[in-house]
């Protein structure tokens, strides 16, 4: 059940995992916090070859809401994001949000994302494929996939989740603490999905928002074959697991009713 009203979170993190985002940066760490003046927001730059950790730190220097976490390389969307609940838990925030440095994911709509959370859910999602949600500058083919690896996400893992790759993303603090992130190895969409999977598997209360995602207009996209290549693996591995599950359950029902 959804938890009372008084769940607002009063401590928002911004999550913003970076690699050679140097342009990118400061339009969007502008973008949030005049909407969501509140707001801290945490730059994780993986080392990036073009000075986005400079960059970050310059942000830093002039706005006291804004902090950086220099890792030593490129290792994956998955760990920055791991660091950065890590630091965000270590330092009592109550709500801990994604979101891509390139501006695909609107500042604007955050507002709306923790409106949910403040109403009780412990996960939102910025979906892009439930009804009011919309896509803008992707070509036909980069939709069916994507709308094509979430129903097959679905289907296979029985979760009532329209886009469980999503990005755009808030956890509650209690949410990410009962989770489970020690055991946590995805990367990329992969990611999302484990963890979504995570809390609806634990009883969470997960709501998707409709957003408008917006295709970068600066720097190149960080997909790639393998990222997708592992989330296929990895999605199909959980779901035979899932499915193997529930035999399992239905032939211990079967059992105990001929035992009747």
């Amino acid at each position: 059940m959804p938890h009372p009203a008084s769940a607002d979170p009063t401590r928002v993190l911004v999550c913003i995992p970076t690699y050679n985002e140097r342009e990118n940066l400061p339009l969007v760490v502008e973008r949030i916090r005049r909407a969501v003046p509140t707001a801290d927001v945490l730059v994780l730059d993986d080392n990036s070859p073009d000075g986005t950790g400079r960059v970050a730190d310059e942000l830093a220097a002039t706005d006291a809401q804004v902090h950086v976490l220099h890792r030593a390389g490129k290792e994956g969307l998955g760990r920055a994001y791991l660091a950065g609940f890590e630091w965000a838990l270590e330092r009592g925030y109550d709500a801990v949000v994604e979101m891509d440095a390139d501006g695909s994911h609107q500042p604007e709509q955050l507002p709306a994302l923790l409106a949910a959370t403040a109403a009780g859910a412990d996960l939102v999602i910025g979906s892009r494929w439930v009804r009011g949600g919309s896509v803008v500058n992707w070509p036909l083919h980069r939709k069916a996939l994507s709308v094509g690896g979430n129903l097959y996400i679905r289907v296979l893992l029985g979760m009532p989740v329209s886009d469980a790759t999503a990005g755009y993303r808030v956890y509650t603090a209690d949410a990410l603490r009962r989770i489970g992130l020690d055991d946590v190895a995805s990367q990329g969409y992969s990611f999302q999905t484990d963890l979504t999977r995570r809390a609806v598997e634990r009883g969470m209360t997960v709501v998707e928002v409709p957003i408008t995602f917006v295709e970068r207009e600066i720097g190149d996209s960080k997909m790639s074959g393998d990222i997708m290549r592992e989330s296929l693996q990895r999605i199909t591995s959980w779901g035979v697991h899932h499915r193997a599950g529930q035999l399992r359950r239905l032939r211990r029902r079967e059992a105990t009713w001929h035992q009747l």
